[in-house]
């Protein structure tokens, strides 16, 4: 277990874009505990925050006068914000995740900003292939059937190419993150399971990677610290920088998904997935629900498409030996501690 990131610099003004979902609160509440000056943008007040004495700036990063305002005198910005899901509208995808991650670099750079913190995922890299133990070599997505990975690996591009001397810039692609107060990942799973409509897909053994939310909070600090550290000039003594790179971050523990769901579910007191359908099923399935609810239209969104077919069904673990070496990344939250807190959360939260 490593210990807890120490913070770049008590005195470090912070500004949390998106401070007020999942993944930013937390960060948000372990920079509190760290008695760090945070802001946070967002569209929604969360009273709670502001009573510990965040301020609270309410906009939308996809109005670059209002990132701009928000971004004077901070000294590192961690861009959390995200239009995430696997379905919805191609243009709100585009204006978050591309024009929104522009506007906060454009604001960095007017309001000389020294550092950035990317919210990347893991699923840049997707390439309709099983992804065991990929590490940062593979390109990042240039055709996706879901909008999400698509837009934030050209919003990660953005923002390692905006890297330079004054505006120090780093991406970090957590995968499927989970724990206490998750209301996305884990509630998604748990309807699915109860509805009767989850399947295993594909041959069952598909492995997969996840990440629990403290983990993700420590690479987010590890990162903020590795960009203040000044650099010494020397080959030999010089560690690699990882300014204007992108790191995997993940619990380090591959599980087989459908074994890791099942217990989850026992550990609920609830029936297993034994129910199987081909991988070409489920992508066909996916095919047709998209078009329907694209072309009718339909409320919500569809209960299979092709992304989420290769979700259930291919291998996507990753290989996190490049956080581990530059930032010093070691998870600190077990896969399987991090099982017995998630269920007594749910237990306790009637999930």
């Amino acid at each position: 277990m490593s210990p807890t990131p120490p913070a770049a610099s008590p005195r470090n003004p912070v500004l949390v874009t998106g401070g007020t979902g999942f993944l930013g609160r937390r960060l948000v509440e372990r920079l509190l505990d760290q008695g760090r000056p945070v802001s946070v943008l967002a569209r929604s007040p969360a009273p709670d925050l502001e009573a510990r004495g965040v301020r609270f700036i309410p906009g939308s990063i996809m109005d670059p006068d209002a990132v701009q305002a928000a971004c004077a005198g901070t000294g590192t910005v961690f861009h959390v914000a995200a239009k995430v899901g696997v379905w919805g509208r191609r243009a709100d995808y585009f204006r978050m995740n591309i024009q929104g991650t522009q506007a906060v670099v454009d604001g960095c750079r007017k309001a000389g900003v020294p550092r950035l913190v990317y919210t990347s995922t893991s699923s840049v890299v997707y390439n309709g292939r099983d992804l065991s133990g990929a590490d940062e070599s593979l390109p990042l997505t240039t055709k996706c059937p879901c909008p999400y990975p698509l837009t934030k690996a050209l919003g990660e591009d953005a923002v390692l190419a905006a890297n330079s001397p004054g505006l120090k810039t780093i991406s970090l692609r957590p995968h499927l993150i989970w724990g206490p107060g998750d209301r996305h990942l884990i509630p998604r799973l748990l309807a699915q399971a109860r509805s009767g409509r989850l399947r295993i897909t594909g041959s069952g053994q598909n492995r997969v990677d996840f990440v629990h939310v403290e983990n993700v909070v420590d690479a987010h600090l590890l990162a903020e610290a590795s960009l203040a550290a000044p650099r010494i000039p020397g080959p030999e003594i010089d560690p690699p920088s990882a300014r204007g790179r992108a790191y995997f971050i993940t619990n380090g523990e591959p599980v087989s998904l459908w074994g890791w769901i099942n217990e989850l579910l026992s550990a609920l007191g609830r029936p297993p997935v034994t129910r199987v359908i081909s991988f070409p099923a489920a992508t066909a399935i996916g095919v047709v629900c998209e078009a329907a609810w694209r072309i009718l239209p339909l409320a919500g969104e569809p209960p299979l498409t092709r992304f989420v077919a290769f979700e259930l069904a291919k291998d996507h673990w990753f290989d996190i030996s490049a956080a581990r070496r530059d930032l010093g990344y070691l998870p600190r939250i077990s896969m399987a501690a991090g099982m017995a807190e998630l269920v007594q959360w749910i237990k306790g939260t009637g999930l």
